[in-house]
């Protein structure tokens, strides 16, 4: 089975350009996001934050699952691995009664690739168990944000929507809360029991999805180590006797010696993505330790990160396209042009399967993130959960427990028939299964896109029945991260910023990408940091200083 949202939720997000937390995606996008800061009201509860004990009284009741246990228990907020094959005869049942009345239920969910059509073998298979008759509105991944807007401005409204944090900005933040239903009445508690997948989701992914202080988010849940990944190419590293670099010094080192643009061969891809996790930077608003409220870029090693990235681009090491920010740098790593490339934790699996037989010599592996100064690193947890299903406000009861049965399916925990139907259809039809291996079909990979997949997700995992040992790779790299990753101040809020400060950081983002590659001067992203604080940052910190006065501290 694919791995669900621990190592590749279904599309871009807005991720951090010096990401030591933000969640990757399979199909990822630059940028430097403001910690699920979305633009809200000014005014009124929209705007702010619900944690601590007022959270605790609107989340469900937690109750593990105890289906199906994994092989390498989650640990140090790692995902789940489970490293075994695929037996369809042992697989268990987690959803035993069908919840779903089947009522008719129209959902709105961003997708990326073809739409499956309308009543397809899939659809069919996965209503006819799940008891709903769900219509799909899938809407074009790249342009969601557009079409998620416009959908929330109207009076037609479908009776669940996906909202993924990427998109919460500006106008879509608000209207979470003004369209979508509190939950509390149906999950709230020990309500929650009546949907066993959905009490097996962590309560940190559940406090993720209170928005204006009322339980609207039904959460995919993530690790909170789940990390971007530098990847090495460990066949071409033992080849040439390469060690693996310890610290930020030893990287340029070895950069240069690897580097050989004559051979068309350079060591690394655009190191950002990572740099901040090297030297530490605590993203967006945190109490330091000397108990002042400060924003990402005010402290030095933000500086820092900046600066040993642009010191790799300077010397030459990183390919000319990632510099000129064409091209695919996968497809470079793959190619042997760089040997170090910077990837959410899904493209593990990806180029494995992709290079088992195009080149069978082909080896990735993953660097364990180091301390600038070569000692431990200082990593910051993730965000529990990023992407949410959502159910209008002024939907029916039946409704309502149609749309929950819906997303209790699709929460479903590996090892199960119900998870192995959602990933991958109808045995037979849309994969079958080889040596403990499910394989799909055409017809498998026309319609399983797994548009099920984003209504819900159960507790973070791996599982790769045909790379058993990229799954544990995985989980045992996020437990050795894990060790070293605390919790910022504003961990597990779900944040909606006042409009007026919506954009006051958006100078940053192409700052960044402009000073790395030498195209800006340290001295302009000084004076940025200047104006920023002027120009609201100053203020912006008194509302977040009450903001955490009010709801307490993530950490």
């Amino acid at each position: 089975m694919t791995p669900n949202a621990a190592s590749a939720s279904s599309g871009p997000s807005r991720r951090s350009f010096l990401a030591s937390t933000a969640v990757a995606t399979a199909a990822v996008a630059g940028g430097m996001p403001l910690l699920a800061a979305c633009g809200g009201s000014d005014g009124g509860s929209r705007a702010g934050a619900t944690s601590g004990k007022a959270a605790d009284k609107l989340l469900p009741a937690y109750t593990a699952s105890t289906v199906a246990k994994p092989d390498l228990p989650a640990k140090n907020g790692s995902a789940a691995g489970y490293t075994g094959k695929v037996n369809l005869a042992t697989l268990e049942t987690s959803v035993p009664k069908k919840l779903g009345t089947g009522a008719p239920l129209k959902i709105m969910s961003p997708l990326w690739g073809t739409p499956p059509k309308p009543g397809c073998a899939y659809y069919k298979a996965v209503d006819a168990a799940a008891g709903t008759k769900v219509t799909w509105q899938n809407q074009d991944g790249n342009t969601y944000g557009q079409k998620l807007g416009a959908v929330l401005a109207s009076s037609s409204i479908p009776d669940m929507v996906v909202v993924p944090s990427w998109e919460l900005v500006g106008k879509i933040a608000n209207a979470v809360t003004a369209k979508f239903m509190d939950l509390g009445p149906y999950l709230a508690a020990d309500k929650v029991k009546k949907y066993p997948n959905l009490a097996a989701i962590p309560s940190d992914a559940w406090r993720m999805g209170i928005f204006g202080g009322a339980l609207r988010g039904i959460p995919m849940p993530t690790a909170p180590a789940s990390f971007i990944v530098p990847y090495y190419r460990k066949d071409i590293f033992d080849k040439k006797g390469y060690s693996v670099p310890k610290s930020a010094d030893e990287f340029l080192s070895w950069a240069k010696d690897a580097t050989s643009s004559k051979a068309k061969v350079w060591a690394c891809g655009d190191m950002a993505w990572v740099s901040g996790s090297i030297f530490g930077v605590r993203p967006g608003w945190n109490i330091d330790d000397d108990g002042k409220l400060r924003y990402q870029v005010e402290r030095p090693e933000y500086l820092e990160a900046l600066e040993w990235t642009r010191k790799l681009f300077d010397a030459g090491v990183v390919h000319p396209d990632d510099k000129a920010q064409t091209g695919d740098a996968g497809q470079r790593f793959t190619a042997g042009q760089i040997l170090v490339y910077v990837s959410d934790a899904s493209a593990w699996y990806q180029k494995t399967a992709e290079q088992a037989k195009a080149n069978p010599d082909f080896q990735i592996d993953a660097m364990d993130i180091f301390g600038a100064d070569g000692g431990h690193p200082t990593l910051w947890a993730s965000s529990p959960a990023n992407i949410w299903s959502m159910i209008r406000k002024g939907a029916s009861k039946t409704t309502v427990e149609n749309a929950l049965a819906a997303a209790d399916f699709a929460a479903a925990p590996y090892g199960t028939k119900e998870r192995m139907l959602v990933d991958y259809g109808v045995e037979g039809t849309h994969y079958t299964v080889k040596k403990g291996v499910p394989v799909k079909t055409d017809q498998g990979n026309s319609e399983v896109i797994n548009a099920w997949g984003m209504l819900a997700a159960p507790a973070a995992y791996f599982a790769h029945p045909d790379f058993p040992d990229v799954a544990r790779k995985q989980v045992e790299w996020q437990q050795r991260m894990g060790a070293f990753m605390k919790k910022t101040s504003t961990y597990g809020m779900t944040i909606v910023e006042p409009t007026r400060y919506a954009n006051l950081a958006s100078q940053f983002e192409q700052l960044q990408i402009d000073y790395v590659r030498g195209h800006k001067k340290l001295s302009d992203v000084q004076a940025a940091i200047a104006t920023w604080k002027s120009s609201g940052g100053d203020k912006l910190r008194d509302w977040y200083k009450q903001l955490i006065d009010k709801n307490g501290s993530g950490n």
